[in-house]
């Protein structure tokens, strides 16, 4: 087995992640009916980083949503006979607001389809813009990210697996490793 390659570390990941609050802030000419929403699980963790990078910039808060999107996995029938639903939190009006969208790879886009899916069931938003940590390509949908923290062009067979503090109780990083045979 191929040892894993670091791609990115603690420090990366922070300005990854600084560096897309601030593209966001520019894009939407500030903070005006903009709300955030992570896809479970890291795409929570980022979305709350940005959050607070952006509430630094702006010295006041904008709503940040949960979003779990197993029941819309096109999937679903391949991952488990009893996947895992955990609570979606959106407890703002979406209707009207520029939704950005939160996950930590983008890969097929399959999981960003779900995620649409699920958050058009909430209201109508102005607008849904995409912000990933990293973007590893290979997309089977025509789905891409308006801000991208870092795009790594990998083969089919490797993994990219994002290491967060909060969910991994490990250092942040970013590896990419060969996929384990079955």
């Amino acid at each position: 087995m191929a040892k894993p390659m670091k791609i990115m570390d603690k420090d990366n990941i922070r300005r990854a992640i600084v560096r897309i609050s601030h593209e966001v802030l520019e894009k939407n000419k500030g903070i005006e009916n903009l709300c955030i929403v992570g896809i479970r699980t890291r795409g929570v963790i980022i979305a709350e980083r940005i959050y607070k990078y952006i509430q630094q910039i702006e010295g006041t808060e904008i709503p940040v949503g949960i979003l779990d999107i197993t029941l819309y996995r096109d999937d679903l029938t391949l991952i488990a006979t009893q996947p895992l639903v955990r609570e979606t939190q959106i407890n703002f009006d979406i209707n009207g607001k520029k939704i950005i969208l939160v996950d930590d790879v983008l890969f097929t886009g399959r999981t960003i389809r779900a995620a649409l899916d699920a958050l058009i069931d909430f209201g109508r938003p102005a607008s849904i813009q995409l912000a990933v940590l990293i973007d590893r390509g290979h997309r089977e949908l025509p789905i891409r990210a308006e801000y991208v923290g870092k795009n790594i062009p990998t083969a089919l067979e490797e993994n990219v697996k994002v290491i967060l503090e909060e969910s991994d109780n490990q250092e942040d990083q970013v590896i990419v490793k060969k996929r384990e045979s079955k």
